[in-house]
């Protein structure tokens, strides 16, 4: 019969429980899912974010004495920005383990496994959608706290930006939709500074894609293509496309409300490198100061009283825009 002191158990050592709760299968996130942003580690829980021209970049760390990084010069703007501190922590008590018994070929310390697998699959759960929220933030300009009202990070005032919006006036039987396009078109190519990017994509809320979808001109140009079998496909997944830019339904939430709001949406563009990043912060325990961070990290040690296990999680993400002048807010709303 398992007690207590199976957590002393190289299966329940921090490393093993990292390992643990990065191999437990994330919550389907659109996003995540998509690889948007590209994910490093570093060493220290503060990045210096530098401007330079059109484009928002680490500055790299040097040690001490060695070559640092040249000045600022006009025309560049370096601030430090902090990784955000994401713990969890949940209890394994001693009557949950001293009910375990090993049975047929499962051990004592499988069994228990399986019982801390199954709190990190909870605990993970929420780590993940809470960094969707933070990937959303980031794409929309502002990273937001739990609260959704606390201010985590604003590129745009930061760096002094106004974020551009395109309205799409929907529910003008004659707007030009053709035109809003390539008005958004062109704005994100100047935000660009001319560069060559990938196709562009627009993250909306499903009022905005039903009304763009529904719109007297986009349906008549759709019903001159294939006898409008192109839009019956595109409308049945939630993506649509139209003048080559791509509208999908972002559909993530929680019961607090959409992550983007009724007849809103975000375009950017796509094959610009390094655009979306998040960088990790080490945890803040004593094994892992100075080193590269990681994702998840996960640990536990017996409570004070001993009646339990104390099972704790955390999170050190720092997740920003390098480039967030070119994303442009779209709305279903006249100007």
């Amino acid at each position: 019969m398992a007690t207590l002191d199976i957590f002393n158990n190289d299966a329940f050592s921090m490393s093993s429980l990292i390992q643990t709760i990065t191999d437990v299968p994330f919550v389907p996130t659109q996003l995540g899912d998509e690889g948007l942003f590209t994910e490093s580690g570093m060493n220290t829980t503060v990045a210096m974010i530098e401007r330079q021209g059109s484009k928002l970049q680490l500055v790299p760390t040097a040690p001490r004495g060695g070559v640092p990084q040249p000045g600022t010069r006009a025309g560049r703007k370096l601030i430090p920005l902090a990784a955000v501190h994401l713990p969890q922590n949940d209890v394994i008590t001693a009557d949950e383990v001293q009910g375990i018994r090993a049975f047929g070929s499962e051990t004592e310390v499988q069994a228990v496994q399986t019982v801390v697998r199954d709190r990190l699959v909870a605990l993970r759960a929420n780590q993940d959608l809470t960094m969707e929220y933070q990937r959303i933030g980031a794409l929309k300009g502002i990273v937001y706290d739990a609260d959704g009202s606390t201010e985590l990070l604003d590129m745009y005032t930061l760096f002094g930006f106004t974020q551009d919006t395109v309205f799409f006036d929907l529910s003008n039987a004659s707007a030009d939709i053709k035109q809003k396009c390539t008005d958004l078109s062109r704005k994100i190519q100047d935000a660009m500074g001319g560069r060559p990017t990938g196709p562009i994509k627009v993250k909306v809320s499903r009022t905005f894609f039903d009304k763009l979808t529904s719109h007297a001109k986009v349906l008549k140009a759709f019903d001159l293509y294939q006898q409008g079998a192109f839009l019956r496909q595109y409308m049945t997944e939630g993506v649509f496309v139209f003048c080559g830019i791509e509208f999908r339904v972002y559909h993530g939430g929680t019961s607090a409300g959409n992550f983007i709001a009724d007849d809103l949406g975000y375009a950017y563009p796509t094959g610009v490198p390094n655009m979306f990043k998040i960088v990790y912060a080490p945890a803040n325990f004593i094994e892992t100061v100075n080193t590269n961070g990681l994702p998840f990290y996960a640990k536990q040690k017996v409570n004070d009283w001993g009646t339990g296990i104390d099972l704790y999680v955390q999170s050190n993400p720092l997740t920003y825009n390098s480039q967030p002048e070119a994303v442009i807010k779209v709305s279903a709303a006249a100007s």
